[in-house]
């Protein structure tokens, strides 16, 4: 089992190039940046953790631009976002970024992916929230199609284009991991169906046996070979005994959280996660 970190990526942080170099000498697989385009003012969301947003939701860079920088500074770190909210992006544009950063970075992108719980903010993308998934299904199946096609079309009942050549392709074949974010039935179908790993969230009652066992019963019904599998588990717990179960169920990698703090702060804090890389 592989040890990675997700981050925030903020103005007021630490710069996203210096984080990744850090995170690479200190043995971690893995830098997963998370991503909101804005955050509305009318706040009528609200925040899944309960309480008041925090300060970073606000703040954050764009997460391929932040990831840029990262695979510059680094040889070895793979990148990921964690999540991309596709159902808030085009999907041309957004097939060219990652098969660029994809090619750019060696080969070293994996796309995480989620539907988003900010309506306001979906909304003001144009996206609504009860089809939320369905856009981004058909949006990962039009950005499939534009990797892997030499001159690819999509119709469907949110996409559509006419034959376009769209390059670079990525340098993935035949493209990055695709990991969704989610932990229900629904979410468990959507990743069979149409993605390459699941990107659950640990938390209070995850259990990674049981959660791994729901993905091959879901995989079975489907007729998918879970074999490649990619299984990245946000929000892992910060201690090598309680990683322990994680690494006996077969979990991929196990992503800790960077913390909200400044440039010192985070650096330190990477020398006290460093030993659960070993």
């Amino acid at each position: 089992m592989r040890t990675g970190v997700f981050y925030f990526p903020t103005d007021y942080g630490i710069d996203p190039a210096e984080l990744a170099k850090a995170l690479e000498d200190r043995g971690f697989d893995s830098l997963f940046l998370c991503e909101h385009t804005h955050i509305p003012t009318s706040r009528r969301s609200p925040f899944p953790g309960g309480g008041e947003l925090p300060k970073r939701y606000v703040h954050t860079h764009d997460p391929f631009v932040a990831l840029s920088f990262a695979a510059a500074a680094t040889r070895t770190l793979l990148l990921g976002t964690g999540v991309c909210l596709v159902p808030q992006r085009d999907p041309i544009i957004t097939a060219k970024t990652v098969a660029s950063l994809d090619r750019l970075s060696g080969g070293r992108f994996v796309f995480g992916i989620g539907g988003g719980w900010n309506v306001e903010e979906m909304e003001n993308h144009g996206a609504r929230y009860p089809t939320r998934f369905k856009l981004m299904r058909e949006r990962v199946l039009a950005m499939k199609a534009l990797w892997t096609e030499e001159a690819a079309s999509f119709n469907g009942e949110f996409v559509n284009f006419d034959p376009v050549w769209c390059y670079p392709k990525p340098l993935r074949q035949p493209h990055p991991p695709i990991l969704l974010g989610g932990e229900t039935d629904h979410t468990l179908r959507r990743v069979v169906e149409f993605c390459d790993g699941w990107f659950p969230r640990a938390g209070a009652g995850f259990d990674p046996a049981v959660a791994m066992g729901r993905l091959r019963a879901m995989a079975e019904r489907s007729g998918r070979d879970m074999a490649g599998f990619d299984v990245t588990v946000f929000r892992g717990p910060a201690d090598a005994a309680q990683l322990e179960p994680y690494r006996a169920a077969g979990i991929t990698r196990v992503l800790l959280e960077v913390p909200d703090l400044d440039r010192d702060g985070i650096l330190r804090r990477l020398d006290e996660l460093a030993p659960l890389t070993a």
